[in-house]
């Protein structure tokens, strides 16, 4: 019995490795795009395979490309590319896509309105297989809001006439009251959630006595208590600037507007030099009187000493205060006198000015 058994598990070894010697190929490489639905797990040598491209995808070549099980269980080469269809994106979008004007198969564009509008249409599109996209661009349309109530012993001024029974987001209206009343609050609007305010309380107000400012007068008024609405105007005394609104006005909160402020003027805080104000070119003695009003400008002359030439530096008056460039140097009595043509003033100037210096109050 011993050769016997030997004999039949020889025939079984060979049949195991004839068996297992045979190569197969797997699935072949795919990348991106390519369909897999017709593909199977396992191919015998010599089965070929014809490679296409899923919708939406563009073939890198004209002709289908077969690939091949080879003796080895690899496959053949194959140089196929599946590249997604593009969709237009929509005109009126391109400046927020960055320059972009297509977008690839399977993207996804998502709309939303701004605060106070509603969507008119899909708020999603999608490029389809086909380059096109599944939903076109949505409207966005104002919120309504109902007519706001008028207040009681008072009345509603639109800002733009209105028909209808409505008015969009955005729009605005002044609230007034029978005289001598005001409003609790004067303005109100079509808000984004497409509501209105309540109408605002007529009540009486009464501003306190106007008072004076420093260095400006009242031009005309009653001293008295004033109502809504009253004004009150202001002037300044000669060479001081009046800044800020000329009247005061009694606001509905029975307080009084900003009331203006009168700034003083100059003096050029120098005594030998030339300086250019006016739109004239002076020395210092003939700026007479020595006064410069507030906001105006004087330029004064400095010295590069590199090139030896002048240059203009420009200062403002400031309610009373006229810095000095720090680059300005006042010349002394004796080459003021004989010598004024070397001034920074009377040279040469400059093709180009050095960056601005800092200026030192005068």
């Amino acid at each position: 019995m011993a050769p016997t058994f030997a004999l039949l598990v020889l025939s079984q070894l060979a049949l195991y490795s004839s068996v297992t010697s045979k190569k197969v190929c797997g699935r072949p490489p795919i990348t991106d795009g390519i369909d897999t639905l017709t593909l199977k797990r396992v191919y015998e040598v010599g089965e070929e395979v014809t490679l296409t491209c899923e919708q939406g995808y563009l073939p890198s070549t004209a002709t289908p490309r077969r690939l091949t099980c080879s003796a080895t269980g690899e496959w053949t080469q194959s140089d196929l590319a599946c590249s997604p269809k593009m969709c237009p994106i929509p005109r009126p979008l391109q400046p927020l896509a960055m320059g972009r004007t297509e977008a690839p198969f399977k993207s996804v564009l998502n709309y939303t309105c701004d605060d106070g509008y509603v969507i008119l249409g899909a708020n999603e599109s999608r490029c389809l297989h086909d380059g096109t996209w599944s939903n076109p661009p949505p409207l966005c349309k104002a919120v309504n809001c109902p007519l706001p109530k008028s207040p009681i012993d008072g009345r509603i001024v639109h800002d733009k006439p209105v028909t209808g029974t409505t008015t969009m987001y955005g729009r605005g209206w002044t609230y007034e009251c029978n005289p001598p009343k005001a409003p609790s609050y004067e303005r109100g609007s079509c808000m984004a959630d497409g509501s209105v305010p309540e109408p605002p309380v007529c009540r009486e107000v009464s501003c306190s006595i106007p008072s004076s400012i420093p260095n400006g007068f009242i031009t005309f008024a009653v001293m008295r208590q004033h109502g809504y609405k009253e004004k009150v105007r202001y002037a300044c005394n000669e060479h001081y600037t009046l800044d800020g609104e000329a009247e005061m006005q009694c606001q509905n909160t029975g307080n009084w507007s900003s009331k203006p402020v009168c700034r003083a003027p100059c003096k050029v805080g120098i005594k030998r030099g030339r300086i250019f104000y006016n739109a004239k070119k002076l020395w210092i003695a003939d700026l007479k009187p020595n006064r410069v009003l507030h906001g105006e400008h004087v330029v004064f002359y400095c010295l590069n000493r590199a090139d030896s030439c002048g240059y203009p530096v420009a200062s403002t008056c400031n309610d009373g205060t006229l810095p000095i460039p720090e680059c300005f140097e006042e010349p002394g009595k004796m080459e003021y006198t004989l010598r004024a043509k070397t001034l920074p003033s009377e040279i040469t100037m400059c093709a180009a000015s050095p960056s601005a210096s800092p200026a030192r109050a005068a």
